[in-house]
């Protein structure tokens, strides 16, 4: 998704611009990375990216959920609960 390409900014420079820095990356949607001593150790986001990158992780998490109890072969399929209670 982003690469290498991603805006970087040290510590110390996003320090003295955050807000400039936070508007940069609502402008562009682009994630802007904070380095120190070149590493990375934050990322300034979106809100709605944030929350697209949280929704995207949940759904991640949920489907592992369903494959790992499909596996366990402990479940009820779907249609036949409906079928059981009369709902088809």
């Amino acid at each position: 998704m982003y690469g290498l390409y991603m805006i970087e900014v040290a510590v110390s420079d996003a320090r003295n611009r955050l807000e400039e820095m936070i508007d940069v990356s609502r402008r562009c949607g682009e994630p802007i990375s904070v380095t120190r001593h070149g590493r990375r150790v934050a990322v300034i986001v979106s809100p709605e990216h944030f929350e697209r990158l949280v929704d995207t992780a949940n759904d991640v998490e949920d489907r592992r959920e369903l494959d790992a109890v499909r596996a366990e072969a402990d479940y009820v399929p779907w249609d036949e609960v409906k079928a059981t209670l009369g709902l088809v």
